[in-house]
């Protein structure tokens, strides 16, 4: 029988009028990976907020260790041994990685000066436990990549004596490799006798790391299970309430035939950006959904910025209905039917502050003026209300801040901005990054829809079944030049795959 490290009992948490969490008890054993999913709102952070101290319940308990415990920040979380990783990592680009690991508490000797020899010791000791031997303490954290900044946190949580890791979406900027890389960190770990606790929206990855699963919907906890024992399909059947059979597809493809009639309406000709993108060249067709696939770094994200005027660009020829344009400014770009859903959610697209309705006003606020300068509120609100509804954006108001909203419903958010700008083209860069599948369908029938209208639609994803399911052709990137393009008939893994390793696709 293992031993039960971390006991939640009962544990409800309200917001001024949202029950986050609603009578959750949950056993975790000592040693296990423990994988958490469920929807966008459905409660996993919330609980983890509880346990790593961020917030407090509004009722319940928690036993840790076999007592009871009241961790009010996470510094009281860390003394207890729980130690929470973000999505969003919390280190100082400017600092060292022994000064990182080490911050707040850095090694003195007996004059009250920084013991650096010991600093760099413990430090070393570590980086080699979390699989970074070839890191120098010394190193400056800007300097390394997301998948070794990861492997930092986690030494930082070791260096607290942390026993109880929570992982919160830590994949989600790593590629595959980098991903490989964290996961035999973790089963090391597990060896040693670590306790973790997984959230994952890529229930692949949560098969290959878990040992059981929890799925939560609504709030409630709905069952845990042995991963061994389901599948991928059950887990999205507890999690969504219903019967799940298979991946999305959308409803009609463009064929070769539509090609011929379709009306090209964007061209971009060898465009380059400095040490990013050589002489790429491409072009979208009305009604089209184009995929860019690449590994990260093969400029996929620098194309999308430099089109829509965000980045600037050392050549190439923008066309817009065979017409050339300089698209030197977003400002340009919206004004000519563009429009950029980035990548970085929180920190690129939205206005954390305002409210769900000026977020999605933001982009429409000249239609809304009056001839004063001023506002038509009524006007905002009625266009704000209808995209609402029409995407589906759960919201309790439209006054609601958008950093109260989840991750699906913020994404709803952003592409509804746009849509209420009608726009011609738009441009997605990792629609669907940390945000869980019944929200993603969700995005992928936006996408469709769109494309039925006669929007055309430029898609970045890492994933590769989502790249492939939704994209009429697919333009395959390899450090900055196109190796080919597949239609969505010759689209397989392997071929795209090749073309993103230099080979011709």
């Amino acid at each position: 029988m293992q031993r039960v490290i971390c006991q939640v009992e009962h544990i409800t948490k309200e917001f001024p009028g949202v029950v986050a969490l609603s009578d959750v008890s949950l056993d975790i054993y000592e040693g296990e990976i423990h994988a958490i999913v469920g929807e966008n709102g459905a409660g996993k952070s919330t609980l983890m907020n509880i346990l790593s101290g961020v917030y407090r319940p509004t009722g319940g308990r928690i036993l840790f260790d076999g007592r009871e415990v009241h961790p009010h920040a996470p510094a009281d979380a860390a003394r207890m041994g729980i130690a929470m990783i973000h999505q969003e990592l919390s280190l100082s680009a400017t600092l060292s990685v022994a000064e990182n690991i080490f911050q707040g508490r850095l090694p003195k000797n007996k004059f009250g000066l920084i013991d650096t020899r010991r600093l760099l010791r413990e430090s070393r000791e570590l980086l080699d436990e979390v699989g970074l031997k070839d890191i120098d303490p010394q190193t400056i954290v800007r300097t390394i990549n997301a998948s070794q900044q990861q492997q930092v946190e986690i030494a930082k949580a070791l260096s607290q004596d942390a026993r109880f890791l929570i992982l919160d979406e830590p994949t989600s900027a790593l590629t595959p490799n980098e991903t490989k890389v964290l996961f035999e960190i973790m089963f090391c770990l597990k060896r040693k006798g670590f306790t973790m606790l997984y959230i994952s929206h890529k229930l692949d990855e949560v098969m290959a790391i878990s040992d059981r699963v929890t799925v939560f919907r609504d709030g409630r906890r709905i069952d845990t299970l042995v991963t061994r024992d389901i599948g991928v399909n059950d887990m999205i059947s507890l999690m969504v309430g219903r019967e799940y059979s298979g991946g999305y597809q959308r409803s009609r493809y463009m064929a070769a035939e539509d090609y011929k009639a379709a009306k090209k309406i964007l061209e971009v000709k060898g465009l380059s950006i400095k040490n990013k993108v050589r002489d790429a060249s491409f072009c979208l067709y009305e009604g089209e959904v184009l995929g860019l696939a690449g590994l990260v770094g093969a400029g996929r994200t620098e194309i999308l910025q430099a089109v829509f005027g965000a980045d600037p660009r050392q050549s190439g020829t923008i066309l817009i209905d065979g017409r050339e344009l300089a698209m030197k400014s977003t400002r340009e770009a919206i004004r000519h039917g563009l429009g950029l859903v980035p990548e970085g959610r929180k920190t690129q697209g939205l206005f954390l502050k305002f409210s769900v309705q000026q977020n999605m006003s933001i982009v429409r606020l000249n239609s809304t003026l009056r001839c004063l300068g001023l506002i038509r509120s009524k006007a905002e609100e009625r266009e704000a209300e209808e995209y609402r509804q029409r995407l589906r954006v759960k919201t309790p108001s439209l006054s609601q801040r958008i950093v109260n909203l989840s991750g699906g419903n913020q994404q709803k958010a952003i592409i509804a901005r746009w849509l209420m700008n009608k726009p011609r083209i738009l441009f997605l860069d990792e629609p669907t990054q940390g945000i869980d599948i019944g929200a993603k369908n969700e995005i992928y029938d936006i996408i469709d829809t769109l494309a039925k209208s006669g929007v055309s639609v430029v898609m970045v994803s890492s994933e590769m079944q989502e790249t492939i399911r939704l994209c009429d052709r697919i333009i395959v990137l390899y450090e900055g030049h196109v190796t080919g393009e597949v239609t969505h008939d010759e689209a397989t893994e392997q071929r795209i795959i090749s073309g993103m390793a230099g080979q011709t696709a």
